[in-house]
């Protein structure tokens, strides 16, 4: 068992974390409500994988929460590009936030 706040990926993923819940909170509310909430929902859940995988007790189960986290990464990488392509979020906020959770 490892302290996840020492761990550099951990503070990266938290870093993200916070952006997108200030983008997703930016996402015109109505129709679009699942978006934003989709994109915080995925962008969490890349840090608290990290953090359950990191209790864990052997590397091998800390690298199936890291795989879980890559996925909840890539499925933040779509939402981004929905929101952008959709005109629900700027298109410079895709290509900045979109680096970021790819990194």
């Amino acid at each position: 068992m490892q302290n996840y706040r020492q761990l550099s990926v951990w503070r990266k993923a938290h870093a993200v974390a916070l952006n997108i819940h200030r983008t997703a909170e930016s996402v015109p509310r109505g129709n679009n409500a699942g978006v934003g909430s989709q994109m915080a929902r995925a962008a969490v859940s890349i840090a608290a994988n990290i953090v359950e995988g990191s209790s864990r007790g052997t590397d091998q189960d800390f690298a199936k929460f890291l795989q879980i986290a890559i996925g909840s990464a890539s499925e933040l990488e779509y939402h981004l590009h929905f929101a952008a392509d959709a005109g629900l979020i700027a298109q410079e906020e895709f290509a900045a936030r979109g680096a970021e959770s790819s990194r």
